[in-house]
């Protein structure tokens, strides 16, 4: 039979070509329908994309990615609630940068219990802050202290007061008290000195300026004596809102006395501060929870913000709350929550953080030494406390170390904490002004990176 193969072949090429020229016939219509074209290599071919003209296609704006503050391992950082008050750390970290032209210094106000009392941990902070950003003094000095004699960071001595502290057993006058929960008022020739101190810290030897804080409705008289020089009288005449002398000069020592007091004036302290750089004032008192600041008058807080701005306020607080089977603090937080916002009002441009309780320890059935369990519900009680005012927070126990880090401090060679294992040395709160440094540098380099980002 013949071999037809090659016959069957050029039959298919023909074909093939045949339906390959189809494809470039002109558009073929039936009754104005075009007619589909023919494309025998439809599937191989590669899909067409049309492309429209770049100027006829709104593009959606490029949206920036959100700003994610980051914690470096080994720091417990701060936690800012604030909203658009900014009531958190901004102010804060902004003061300190823009610290050159404030033409005062960066002022803190560090409220707290007997855990700060004879300027433990904030005498070291303070040191820390004014080694990086200049300052010097010890800052805000009652006019009397029952501590006096255990506070290494300043020389206090004072005679002739009548002393009055929301501690007392008897009447207090809530209505005369000052930041410090005290007022004092003056008998003859009343005086008080305070001298700087070189051996706790070595910008605490001498200062700049040293301010008088008093109120009086009458004439008064007072005179200061720099270094042991000729005393200088300063005449004041009676006025509704507080008042405050002020001296300036190369001060070691400075001695105030009332010289003559024509009605019975309320005195509240006296400071040793520098002119720019950092002041940090210690607001310690024994036995507190915090709560005594709402009963401070609106008056004199608004007076301190006028004369004595701070741009940072610190709330420590919890030792006189916590209790061992303590769950809920509402009881707590309610009041505090009236404080922090009175503070908001009376100072408007102030950072406020709260720092929680540190551990504290118990012991159990067994006679084992444990974190306090009321400690740890009463931690959640102040961070809910910071977000619902919408400031910024620092957790102490978890900086500390957590559950069982007071058994350590107090078991560290040398020790660093109390028998008590409640209350730490000034050691500790050495150990524990560098971790509060740690967190507040942190916090600003974090600030200043945000800004920057934000700015691009």
């Amino acid at each position: 039979m013949k071999n037809k193969i090659s016959f069957t072949f050029l039959f298919t090429l023909l074909v093939v070509v045949g339906l390959l020229a189809l494809h470039y016939l002109p558009p073929v219509k039936v009754n104005d329908k075009p007619l589909r074209k023919v494309d025998l290599l439809a599937d191989l071919r590669p899909d067409i994309v049309e492309v429209a003209d770049s100027d006829t296609v709104l593009l959606p704006p490029v949206v920036k990615p959100t700003f994610v503050d980051t914690c470096k391992t080994g720091i417990t950082c701060i936690e800012d609630y604030s909203d658009s008050t900014m009531r958190g750390m901004t102010h804060f970290y902004e003061a300190l940068t823009n610290r050159s032209t404030l033409n005062r210094p960066v002022r803190i106000a560090y409220f707290g219990d007997s855990f700060i009392e004879a300027d433990i941990l904030t005498g070291d902070l303070r040191a820390m802050l004014q080694n990086k950003f200049g300052g010097c003094g010890v800052g805000y000095v009652s006019v009397t202290s029952k501590i006096a004699g255990f506070r290494p960071t300043v020389l206090h001595s004072f005679d002739g007061w009548e002393s009055h502290s929301v501690t007392d057993s008897t009447f207090f006058d809530d209505a005369r008290q000052d930041l410090s929960n005290h007022y004092f008022i003056a008998g003859k020739g009343a005086s008080v000195t305070l001298k700087g101190q070189r051996k706790y810290a070595s910008r605490l030897d001498s200062c700049r300026i040293s301010t008088f804080y008093f109120h009086t409705s009458d004439s008064l008289i007072l005179s200061a004596s720099i270094n042991g020089g000729t005393p200088v009288s300063y005449h004041f005449s009676g006025a509704e809102s507080m008042q405050a002398a002020t001296v300036e000069g190369n001060i070691r020592n400075i001695c105030w006395k009332v010289e003559k007091v024509d009605s019975v004036a309320t005195f509240y302290g006296v400071t040793m501060d520098g002119e720019e750089g950092i002041t940090l004032d210690n607001f310690s008192t024994r036995g507190s929870g915090g709560q005594q600041l709402g009963r401070i008058p609106m008056a004199t807080l608004k007076a301190y913000n006028r004369l004595r701005t701070y741009d940072l306020i610190v709330l420590q607080y919890g030792l006189n709350v916590a209790f061992q089977e303590g769950k809920d603090y509402s009881y707590y937080k309610v009041p505090m929550a009236k404080v922090v916002n009175r503070l908001k009002e009376a100072f408007p441009e102030a950072s406020i953080l709260i720092v929680g309780i540190g551990d504290r320890e118990y012991k159990d059935e067994n006679g084992e030494l444990r974190t306090m369990p009321g400690v740890k519900n009463l931690i959640r009680y102040q961070q809910a406390l910071a977000a619902e005012t919408h400031v910024a927070f620092w957790n102490l126990f978890q900086a500390m170390g957590g559950e069982g880090s007071m058994v350590e401090m107090v078991n560290s060679k040398p020790s660093m904490a109390n028998y008590d294992y409640t209350h730490i040395n000034f050691r500790g709160g050495k150990h524990i002004a560098g971790l509060l440094f740690e967190a507040l540098m942190y916090g600003k380099e974090q600030h200043e990176k945000r800004k920057a980002y934000e700015a691009e």
